[in-house]
C-alpha cells in the first residue's frame, strides 16, 4: 500500500466529514483489500460537497491539482491520490473516451457506482468508517468467481471493456457472466486507441499466472479478429501429433504462454545442483515473444511427401507476422525489436542442445541475442508447450552450463579499439572488421594478450 497516499486519504476524508459529505474508497483498490492483494493506486471518491469546497479542502492539505476539472477528477501536489467526485456520463460516439460527463456532487452511492463495468469494481469502503457499500453484489460474485457487469443497458458503452473482462478473467481466474459475454460479443473494438489496447494487454501478461486465459476469453468472446487477428490465425493450424500432441498451434501457443510467465514469476531453472537463476531482461517482451514465437507456422505448416506435418522456416517467417502484430499495438521500437530476435532464435537453443554443439556455438548464439537468459527460458517454455511434457534435464544442464561459460567469457578482459591505437593501429575503413575479428576471438574464449597479437596479425593481412 502507498502509506503517503493512504495518510492522505484519510486526511481528505476528516476534511470532507467535518463539511457535511462522505469519502469512499472506490474501484480496484476496494476490491483488492477485500481479496487481501496489493494495490498501491488507491481512488477515493467525494460526495456530498461542491467542487469549489473540495478544491479549498485540498488547497488546505499541500495544493489542489486538476487532473481533469470537466471529470470532477483532482490531486493532491506529492501524492499520486486520485481524488474524484460523482458522475454521470453519456456516450456521444463509439470510442472509449467518446463521453460526455456531468459532475453531480448529491448523485448517491448506488447510481455513481452504476457507471461502473463490472460488480466486483462497484464495490466502495467508507474511508472513514470502514463500511463496505455493494449495491450490486460483487462481494458475492467475487466469493463466487464471476465477473459480471453493473448495468447491461450503459456496460456496451465502453469497447474497452471487453478487454477490461477479458484481463480481469485471466487475472483473478473468474468465469465470465453469460450475459456479460453476450453483451461482450456484440461490441466493436475497432475505434479503440492502440495505447488502450496495450494497456489491457500488458496487465493480462504482468499480472495474470495464466495469461492464455485473456486469449481463450477473447476468443469466446469472438474478439480476436480487430486486434489480435495473427493470434486468431493460429486456430486449427495442424502439428505433429507425434511432438504435439495438444492438438494445433493456438493450443500449443497458450500452453507456452503459461509456461512462459511461470518463468517470468520467478521459478527456478534448475542447474546441476537443483537451482537456478535465470531471468529474462524485460518481462513483458519475453511474454510477447512467447505470444509470438510460433506466427510463422501459419504460413509454413504444410504436410511432406510421407504426411508428415513440419513447418520449416516458420522462425524466420514469423518475424515479419510479428513485426506487424507488435507495430499496431504500440510504437515501442525496443519492445518490436526484442520480441523479433527472440522470434528469429526461439529454437537453437534447444537445437544446440540436442546436438551438443561447441561452446563457440552457444557463445555465439547468446551474443546475437537481446536476452541471452530470456532466450534460454523461451527455448524451455517452448520445449514444455503441451499438457503433459517434464522439462528436458539434458538440456537444461547442458544450457545452464553455456550461459554461465558465456557469462565467465563475457567478464574477462577483452580487445577494444583503443588496445589497437595503443599497439600503433591506426583507425580506417577496415577498423570495424578488425574489432569484428577480435570479437569473434573474444567469443572463442581466446585470453586478451593472445587475441590481441591474433587480431593485429590479421590486422597487418588486410593491408
Amino acid at each position: 500500500m502507498n502509506d503517503k497516499d493512504f495518510f492522505m486519504a484519510r486526511r481528505v476524508a476528516e476534511a470532507v466529514d467535518a463539511a457535511g459529505g462522505r469519502t469512499f474508497y472506490v474501484g480496484g483498490f476496494v476490491r483488492d483489500r477485500l481479496l487481501h492483494q496489493p494495490n498501491t493506486d488507491i481512488d477515493i471518491e467525494v460526495h456530498g460537497i461542491q467542487p469549489a469546497e473540495l478544491e479549498e479542502i485540498l488547497n488546505s492539505l499541500g495544493g489542489c491539482t486538476i487532473k481533469g476539472a470537466s471529470f470532477g477528477v483532482y490531486g493532491i501536489a506529492g501524492c499520486t491520490l486520485d481524488i474524484a467526485m460523482p458522475r454521470r456520463e453519456e456516450a456521444t460516439g463509439r470510442g472509449h473516451r467518446d463521453f460526455q460527463v456531468y459532475v453531480d456532487p448529491h448523485l448517491g452511492t448506488e447510481k455513481a457506482c452504476r457507471r461502473r463495468d463490472f460488480t466486483m469494481n462497484a464495490m466502495m469502503e467508507d474511508v472513514m468508517t470502514g463500511e463496505i457499500v455493494d449495491h450490486f453484489g460483487g462481494w458475492r460474485d467475487l466469493q463466487d468467481g464471476v465477473l459480471r457487469h453493473v448495468d447491461p443497458e450503459t456496460f456496451g458503452e465502453d469497447p474497452l471493456r471487453v478487454l477490461r473482462a477479458a484481463q480481469f478473467a485471466a487475472r483473478f481466474d473468474l468465469k465470465i457472466d453469460s450475459e456479460t459475454v453476450e453483451i461482450c460479443r456484440n461490441m466493436d473494438l475497432t475505434a479503440l486507441a492502440p495505447e488502450r489496447v496495450m494497456g489491457e494487454l500488458e496487465k493480462a501478461l504482468l499480472k495474470a499466472d495464466r495469461p492464455s486465459v485473456f486469449f481463450e476469453t477473447l476468443r469466446e468472446m469472438d474478439q480476436l479478429k480487430d486486434w489480435f487477428p495473427e493470434v486468431e490465425a493460429l486456430i486449427g493450424v495442424e502439428q505433429s501429433p507425434v511432438h504435439h500432441p495438444e492438438g494445433d498451434v493456438w493450443n500449443h501457443t497458450m500452453y507456452v504462454l503459461d509456461r512462459a510467465a511461470w518463468l517470468a514469476g520467478g521459478a527456478k531453472y534448475p542447474g546441476p545442483d537443483g537451482d537456478g537463476s535465470l531471468t529474462p531482461s524485460w518481462d513483458l517482451g519475453f511474454l510477447l515473444s512467447a505470444l509470438c514465437h510460433d506466427f510463422g507456422k501459419t504460413v509454413t505448416t504444410e504436410a511432406g511427401e510421407d504426411g508428415r506435418i513440419h513447418a520449416l522456416g516458420h522462425e524466420l517467417a514469423g518475424m515479419e507476422i510479428a513485426d506487424r502484430f507488435i507495430r499496431r499495438l504500440t510504437r515501442e521500437r525496443k519492445l518490436r525489436q526484442y520480441v523479433l530476435n527472440m522470434t528469429e532464435l526461439h529454437m537453437k537453443p534447444n537445437i544446440l542442445a540436442g546436438a551438443g554443439a561447441k561452446v563457440k556455438s552457444t557463445n555465439k548464439l547468446f551474443d546475437g541475442s537481446v536476452d541471452p537468459e530470456g532466450l534460454i527460458l523461451l527455448a524451455r517454455a517452448d520445449y514444455m508447450g503441451r499438457a503433459d511434457r517434464q522439462p528436458n534435464l539434458e538440456y537444461e544442464e547442458y544450457l545452464w552450463q553455456r550461459i554461465n561459460e558465456y557469462r565467465r567469457i563475457m567478464e574477462k578482459p577483452f580487445v577494444q579499439g583503443a588496445d589497437l591505437i595503443a599497439a600503433g593501429l591506426k583507425p580506417g575503413p577496415d577498423f570495424s572488421e578488425i574489432l569484428a575479428h577480435a570479437h569473434k576471438l573474444r567469443l572463442a574464449g581466446v585470453e586478451k594478450e593472445a587475441a590481441l597479437k591474433q587480431t593485429l596479425a590479421f590486422a597487418r593481412s588486410k593491408s
